[in-house]
């Protein structure tokens, strides 16, 4: 039997827009945008995972909130779960695995070159923003 493992993905919410991140590495996947994330490590929840990991890559703190539904194959072993997160301190700089950041209104999702397998979910994520549901109504 095979292990899945999971790897996290955060649609990261704050004052109505999406946080798109540009992948500086490895170079299959140099200057395409995805959600930032990582993978869960043995002991934690994704949540947990997910707050640590936008801790390391862009140093920020975030809540986790509400898990997309649906999960995307990343290549062998490995899925992408993605959660809605709000934004509580910091501002979100390319630390890690990125060399660009943009935030992003629901109307301007078309205006970089998404990953293929996040595409669901942002399509999903900027839907919840346009109609102010989701982590974005936690939001004070």
């Amino acid at each position: 039997m095979t292990t899945v493992r999971v790897v996290v993905g955060g649609a990261v919410f704050d004052r109505g827009r999406l946080l798109a991140a540009r992948r500086s590495a490895p170079p299959s996947l140099a200057g395409r945008w995805e959600l930032p994330g990582g993978k869960v490590e043995d002991g934690e929840t994704p949540e947990q995972a997910l707050e640590r990991e936008l801790r390391e890559e862009l140093g920020v703190e975030v809540a986790a909130m509400e898990r997309i539904p649906g999960e995307w194959p990343l290549g062998p072993g490995l899925v992408l779960q993605v959660w809605t997160a709000r934004l509580v301190s910091g501002e979100p700089q390319p630390l890690q695995d990125h060399d660009e950041l943009r935030w992003l209104l629901p109307a301007q999702e078309r205006q970089v070159d998404w990953l293929d397998q996040d595409r669901p979910a942002v399509a999903e994520a900027m839907r919840r923003l346009a109609t102010g549901s989701g982590a974005e109504r936690a939001r004070s």
